[in-house]
């Protein structure tokens, strides 16, 4: 497929990292002195769901106390395996819980603006997985409803709320990279050429830029905001998803990101943020808790950060969820809604470069 440059819409005003600095991501404490326990009910029972439900168990104050599933059967087994009190076999059935005080959305892909319309409607806060939606009309969609209904909403972008970001956040807040000229990520894995697998197949969103591509695309736009210009490449899987899709994203200022993402093989799954003055490298895996180090222009390293951070890392989110909604807030000045809003509309133009269509 031949490159194709396309400028894109101007959008809302993102946040980059440096602006958010300072805006620590809650580790569990503060939600914890304002409110006893935080009540979670859950919507799905999938893979992430079970990541969730085990790493929420490593944080105080906070319990999942409902799970609602399209069978009551699946609601049991998912409750059971992990301690919950209730199962629900319906979403609706859940959503009338009154002692849930937030709602974690992670069903498949092209769920996610139904049942998050659905929690909304409901009168509960949402979490929601990424990718937020299919599209940026969704997710606009979303957004106004959670403000209209005076309710808390966020994607569950969950890195960024680890530890590792929040010192990237910090070192570029101090300058200490000089301009920024370039930020390279990838996020490739391994899956096997099963059509029923869920990232092969188009009716549930699947291929690596909705799955996986959301990771660097997300990444690049917390450091350098939202692009002026988008230029994407891919190569299909046999199901006509995309297999492999390769994206340059121009900044004002002559700044880029370079980002891939692939589901045919496993990547390095690094990152690095690129500047006039000095380096970041995060090593593997950059969207997880891991370590970076800081490396001057002369090569001299500035600053080491060390990975001691124990379980997977979703429990971020929860904690940020819940230190949001005691303070009253609305949505996460770590993960706003505007910036999702432009996040998708960066994926669409993507997909309409290259010819990706669910």
């Amino acid at each position: 497929m031949k490159n194709q440059k396309q400028k894109i819409s101007k959008a809302p005003k993102t946040t980059t990292a440096k602006e958010v600095a300072g805006k620590k991501p809650a580790d569990g404490r503060s939600a914890r002195a304002t409110k006893p326990v935080f009540r979670w009910g859950m919507l799905g029972t999938g893979w992430i769901a079970n990541r969730f439900a085990a790493d929420l168990k490593l944080l105080p104050g906070h319990e999942l106390a409902a799970v609602g599933s399209r069978t009551l059967e699946k609601g049991r087994a998912f409750a059971d395996k992990h301690g919950i009190p209730k199962a629900y076999g319906s979403y609706e059935e859940l959503l009338v819980d009154k002692n849930i005080d937030a709602v974690y959305v992670t069903t498949p892909h092209p769920w996610h603006y139904p049942n998050t319309l659905m929690a909304l409607k409901a009168g509960k806060p949402v979490l929601v997985e990424k990718p937020f939606a299919m599209n940026a009309q969704q997710a606009a969609e979303m957004a106004a409803l959670a403000r209209e209904k005076g309710l808390f909403l966020m994607e569950a972008m969950w890195t960024r709320f680890l530890p590792h970001i929040a010192e990237i956040r910090k070192l570029l807040a101090e300058g200490v990279l000089g301009e920024l000229v370039t930020v390279q990520a990838d996020h490739c894995q391994w899956f096997p050429k099963d059509p029923k697998h869920r990232l092969l197949a188009p009716e549930l969103g699947g291929g690596a830029l909705l799955d996986l591509g959301i990771y660097p695309v997300s990444f690049a736009t917390m450091v350098l905001g939202q692009p002026w210009r988008v230029t994407a490449v891919m190569d299909r899987a046999f199901t006509r998803v995309d297999a492999q899709t390769s994206i340059i994203l121009q900044y004002p200022g002559g700044a880029h990101a370079v980002l891939n993402t692939a589901l045919s093989a496993a990547g390095p799954n690094r990152a690095a943020i690129v500047g006039t003055e000095a380096r970041i490298e995060i090593d593997r895996m950059f969207y997880t808790p891991t370590s970076f180090t800081a490396v001057a222009r002369d090569g001299k390293i500035i600053r080491r950060y060390e990975n001691t951070y124990q379980g997977h890392g979703l429990r971020e989110e929860a904690a940020e969820t819940a230190r949001c909604v005691a303070q009253g807030l609305k949505e996460s000045p770590l993960m706003p809604l505007d910036e999702t809003v432009a996040i998708m509309k960066t994926m669409d133009e993507v997909r309409k470069q290259i010819g990706l269509e669910y």
